[in-house]
């Protein structure tokens, strides 16, 4: 009888150098720091990742030169200035799985009233590269779970009550190349999984577009509207509570 070989077997020796190359990006916190800022979907440039993350312009731009020749990021330049972003969706949907793989510790208590403010507004409600998550996103996975519009059976679906729920509020899906329509994305602050891909990220741009959600500055914190509001709590039934901006 043939033994069957082992999968692993097949898996070419290079991969594991490439993993490992990919991995050593990540093993930097000025780098994580970075890669965590650039969540937002916004163009940065070294000088405003620098007064982030508190270092250098020398050191950020030593990391940021790493990060793309790593295929992490991608540059661009206009005229003197150069600007980077997260590469593709792929790669904000692995660092988010990163950094709620990572240990839950406490954490440090803000030393100001306005640092506890912005940590609030992020944990209840934010953008994850182009889809929602915190709080609201979880509840909005929640509830289109309770209301039939996707199903988790055998694997994560758009029902067809999902499609005209979708068609209904004048949501247009683009297709764009390999990305799924729907994945389940682990919140790393709620710690369990909201959704990420074509579909949320369509959902999210209309909420923006339409004014049921806006952006908190130049965070990634958003808060829902009073129009917001009344649309998703009659549409998804979501709470009260759950669509109240945390630090309200």
């Amino acid at each position: 009888m043939n033994a069957t070989r082992p999968v692993a077997a097949e898996i070419p020796l290079y991969a594991g150098t490439d993993l490992a190359s990919i991995a050593r990006l990540f093993a930097d916190t000025t780098r994580a720091t970075f890669c965590l800022a650039l969540l937002d979907n916004r163009a940065w440039t070294p000088t405003e990742l620098a007064r982030h993350a508190g270092v250098a312009l020398s050191t950020a731009t030593e990391h940021l030169n790493a990060l793309v020749a790593g295929g992490l990021l991608t540059e661009e330049r206009q005229g003197r200035h150069r600007y980077v972003h997260l590469a593709n969706p792929h790669i904000a949907d692995l660092i988010e799985t990163l950094a709620a793989a990572a240990p839950l510790h406490p954490s440090p208590a803000p030393r100001t009233l306005s640092a506890d403010t912005r940590r609030r507004a992020l944990a209840h409600a934010r953008t994850c590269y182009d889809h929602l998550a915190g709080t609201l996103g979880v509840a909005i996975t929640n509830a289109m779970t309770d209301h039939a519009l996707i199903d988790w059976q055998q694997g994560l679906r758009l029902t067809p009550t999902g499609e005209k729920w979708l068609s209904d509020q004048g949501i247009k899906v683009a297709a764009t190349g390999r990305r799924p329509a729907l994945r389940p994305c682990l919140d790393w602050t709620e710690r369990r999984p909201h959704l990420a891909g074509t579909i949320p990220a369509a959902l999210c741009d209309h909420a923006l577009a339409h004014g049921w959600i806006k952006r908190i500055g130049s965070t990634r914190a958003v808060i829902v509207t009073p129009a917001g509001r009344d649309v998703l709590g009659e549409r998804l039934g979501l709470s009260a509570e759950i669509l109240t901006p945390a630090a309200s």
